[in-house]
């Protein structure tokens, strides 16, 4: 579950960062609403949690627009406006749930659940992946070739590099995108070259039965 953190509050954003991936939620930051719309724009993102009251690009204007191109997000609003109007015009807006300041993080936390869990009763089909004669299964997190018959052991990172590119469906995946979902670290200063390294190491293990075509500006893809 990938959670996109939008508050110019940046003690509170940092507060909430450390706490969701304590939890084990892979996180992003932002700190404007303009610099959230090109986070949404690269990466997949699961639920939003959006500041109404950013400066310059309101949290408003980001929650029209995700709302205008149907960007497949859950959003949390947090504001301090407590008013049921205020509630009601956020929710009016798009937003799946409400938040007010200051909240207690346990029921944040609660509130998070219970959108993974709405999404998880929207996605039980979806629990394995196909592509050409591969298969995954998300819910045991085991791959296959040749249609289920021979079993391709993977590293927890060449199996998250895998999921990604089989739910992009032959789209392409960012290196930033590969990078801030399949890994939990900000430390390092070449993440294209650990992708890189991933991904031969991946092909390997694939043989023949699926190709992973890379272009540069675009990132990663199954053919």
């Amino acid at each position: 579950m990938r959670i996109l953190i939008v508050e110019d509050d940046r003690e509170l954003a940092a507060a909430l960062d450390d706490a969701l991936r304590y939890e084990g939620y892979a996180t992003n930051m932002a700190t404007t609403g303009v610099e959230a719309l090109q986070i949404l724009a690269e990466q997949n993102v699961d639920i939003v949690l959006l500041d109404r009251d950013l400066p310059v690009l309101s949290g408003d204007a980001v929650m029209a627009t995700i709302a205008a191109n149907r960007i497949p997000v859950a959003v949390i609003m947090l504001t301090a406006a407590a008013e049921v109007s205020d509630r009601v015009s956020g929710l009016n807006l798009g937003a799946d749930d409400y938040l007010t300041k200051p909240f207690a993080y346990p029921e944040l936390l609660a509130r998070i659940r219970a959108l993974q869990r709405r999404a998880g009763k929207g996605q039980a089909t979806a629990a394995v992946l196909t592509h050409g004669d591969l298969t995954l299964d998300t819910t045991r997190r085991l791959v296959f070739r040749d249609h289920g018959r021979t079993l391709i052991k993977l590293t927890p990172k060449e199996y998250g590099i895998l999921l990604e590119l089989m739910r992009a469906d032959g789209g392409y995946v960012s290196v930033n995108e590969l990078y801030g979902t399949v890994w939990d670290d900000s430390s390092v200063s070449e993440p294209a070259d650990v992708i890189k390294t991933t991904i031969y190491s991946l092909r390997r293990k694939l043989g023949d039965a699926q190709t992973i075509e890379s272009t540069r500006g675009e990132g990663y893809r199954l053919a």
